[in-house]
């Protein structure tokens, strides 16, 4: 065999082997390797995790995952884990796997309507990496309660309802800070020259907020009841509030799950500075996240002369509204044999 065949053979043999490496190699990094059915989906890698932890993660997720650790070796990632919050989508191959595992995409957080402090904090450990006793253990330092003008009473008042983007793996003490900034920032100069017009600091407003926000869950009506309880304050009346009463009950019993349809007389005598039948003004916190809507009712309250509402049975949802006791009785009267007629005693 002459030389020209023997080169000849060698470099289709090189060629062929060179085709064989490149089509493994295409395999091994541009191949789609996932398995999941969704079109996208997001996983978290918490924080100190190890390229073990990731592949234990990524099990569910990536179809060959030879192929991916010989990728993100290639890519330097299992001396660079990245903790936080990644989206990979179906048909990516092992190196846009990599890639996402590089990009942590923020959580758009939201809450309301808590009616505790513990509530609070379970509902943020459900969305971000923070578990609810490093919450509640950053939620209640005491240094930086005082150091922002709040007590344990009245911490939650520093959470105003909203959507918010944070990185999934924030710290506790980082997300805590990040809404005290948000708090300062809602209380803009307009917020609280209202609040100041009225009397009330913005702790005491958020604390109404929470009592009007319970009371309806109608926006258009919240300014109204809003405008009530400020007249009763003014004038040194006991808000005599229902919602307060049940939490009042719930906090006495430690049981936040109780559901309480109808305020009866024994509830009245609920000895809690939460119970506004019992003890004149606002109680040392809020009952609830009041949202927006109700914070600014009552810096924006209707101005008018009632002093008492009682729940409408005419039009559901919505209240009727009295200037004196008299009147205030009759549509109470209408209310309680409604009540009586469908069967609800407590």
């Amino acid at each position: 065999m002459n030389l020209k065949k023997i080169i000849g053979i060698v470099s289709v043999v090189v060629a062929a082997g060179l085709i064989i490496y490149g089509y493994i190699m295409y395999r091994q990094i541009f191949a789609g390797n996932t398995k999941f059915s969704e079109k996208e989906i997001f996983v978290n890698i918490p924080t100190d995790a190890t390229f073990e932890d990731v592949k234990n993660i990524m099990a569910t997720y990536v179809e060959d995952m030879e192929r991916f650790e010989k990728t993100a070796a290639k890519k330097s990632y299992p001396t660079n884990v990245k903790a936080g919050h990644f989206l990979l989508k179906k048909g990516m191959n092992s190196n846009d796997i990599v890639n996402a595992l590089r990009q942590n995409v923020p959580v758009q957080l939201a809450f309301n309507n808590q009616e505790r402090m513990e509530d609070f904090a379970g509902r943020v450990a459900s969305q971000l990496e923070p578990d609810s006793l490093k919450l509640m253990a950053a939620f209640t330092d005491a240094a930086f309660l005082k150091e922002n003008g709040f007590n344990e009473s009245n911490a939650l008042c520093m959470y105003v309802p909203n959507s918010y983007e944070f990185f999934w793996n924030i710290s506790a003490e980082k997300f805590r800070d990040r809404m005290a900034k948000e708090y300062r920032k809602f209380w803009n100069p307009d917020r609280t020259a209202k609040a100041e017009k009225l009397g009330l600091t913005p702790i005491e407003v958020y604390i109404l907020a929470s009592i009007v926000h319970k009371e309806t869950v109608k926006t258009d009506e919240r300014p109204r009841v809003a405008g009530v309880y400020l007249n009763r304050l003014k004038q040194g009346i006991k808000l005599e509030a229902d919602p307060t009463v049940i939490y009042a009950m719930k906090k006495q019993a430690n049981d936040f799950s109780l559901v309480v349809k109808r305020v009866l007389n024994k509830d009245l005598l609920t000895n809690s500075p939460y119970n506004t039948y019992m003890y004149e003004g606002l109680p040392p916190g809020p009952i609830a996240m009041p949202d927006i809507s109700a914070i600014d009712a009552v810096l924006n309250p209707e101005s008018h002369n009632y002093l008492f509402f009682c729940a409408s049975v005419t039009n559901f949802g919505y209240h009727e509204f009295a200037v004196t006791p008299a009147q205030h009785e009759v549509n109470r009267q209408k209310y309680v044999a409604w009540i009586n007629a469908q069967g609800i005693k407590r």
